[in-house]
């Protein structure tokens, strides 16, 4: 089991160069196909422009940006797959990242997108797409960090368990590199009374023993702070270089407002982060 076919996004952000140096990483270690895939945002008029020389002159700009990154995206790609013996195919689409991103992403079996950058243009892909990607597709999403990641992931993993349906899909879709890293930190925060067996985290560590995984299991208490907060401090005593989580157990609009560990990890991670729901 493993990656065969990876399809990262690959748009002209500062991030994009560390999504596909980490999706090249990957390909050496499973064999795979990558997929580099940028997407032409599809022309959005303002609501209260009239047609005429003024419409004009913005979709003149907007042909023009758009022509330009194209090119600064497929030029990066074509540097770092050019003679290296990857199997890799470019791949150019017309409309809205997050729909073109998830009918894509239903071929591959990892998709890779960038963490939303702060103080992004307007032209850049809405904030919420590694969000959108996650929950309406079918397939893992590896999202990487804006600021890119100091070493390849997968050495050091923390899984992040709570026993619930969206994390047994994430350490499901995570095997592949659970399997071959050195070390696997099973984090549970504030088990709760019937919700867990006896000794919250054994069943878990016992399936991922099973499946040849080096894991120890952690467990931890978040008293008054958030568990994403508790979580992405552990991961920096571990020095983990990828965290594997099930987001949104509860609604998106629950966690916006009560506050919860996926939003806190979508907005501060520090290391790249395996997701599923």
């Amino acid at each position: 089991m493993g990656y065969k076919t990876i399809l990262v996004h690959c748009d002209a952000s500062r991030g994009a160069p560390a999504r596909l140096r980490i999706a090249l990483d990957l390909a050496n270690r499973f064999d795979s196909h990558v997929i580099g895939l940028h997407v032409r945002q599809a022309f959005q008029a303002p609501a209260f422009t009239d047609a005429g020389p003024a419409m004009d002159s913005l979709y003149h700009a907007y042909e023009t940006a758009v022509k330009a990154d194209e090119a600064m995206a497929t030029g990066a790609f074509r540097d770092a797959v050019a003679h290296k013996g990857y199997s890799s195919e470019w791949r150019v689409a017309d409309g809205y990242v997050e729909q073109v991103l998830m009918t894509q992403a239903r071929y591959a079996d990892l998709v890779i997108v960038g963490q939303a950058e702060p103080d992004a243009p307007p032209s850049a892909p809405p904030p919420d797409l590694a969000e959108h990607v996650t929950m309406s597709g079918e397939r893992p999403v590896l999202i990487v960090p804006h600021i890119g990641a100091a070493k390849p992931p997968g050495k050091t993993v923390m899984l992040c368990w709570n026993d619930s349906r969206e994390a047994a899909r994430a350490a499901a879709a995570a095997l592949p590199l659970l399997k071959a890293a050195e070390k696997t930190i099973v984090l549970i925060v504030d088990p709760k009374a019937g919700e867990e067996p006896a000794e919250p985290g054994a069943d878990v560590a016992g399936w991922l023993a099973r499946h040849g995984v080096k894991v120890t299991v952690q467990r931890d208490t978040a008293a008054d702070s958030d568990v994403g907060g508790v979580i992405l401090s552990r991961a920096a005593d571990h020095d983990a270089d990828l965290l594997v989580m099930g987001i949104y157990g509860h609604s998106r609009m629950r966690e916006w407002v009560l506050g919860g560990a996926s939003r806190t990890l979508l907005a501060s991670m520090t290391v790249p982060l395996l997701c599923a729901h």
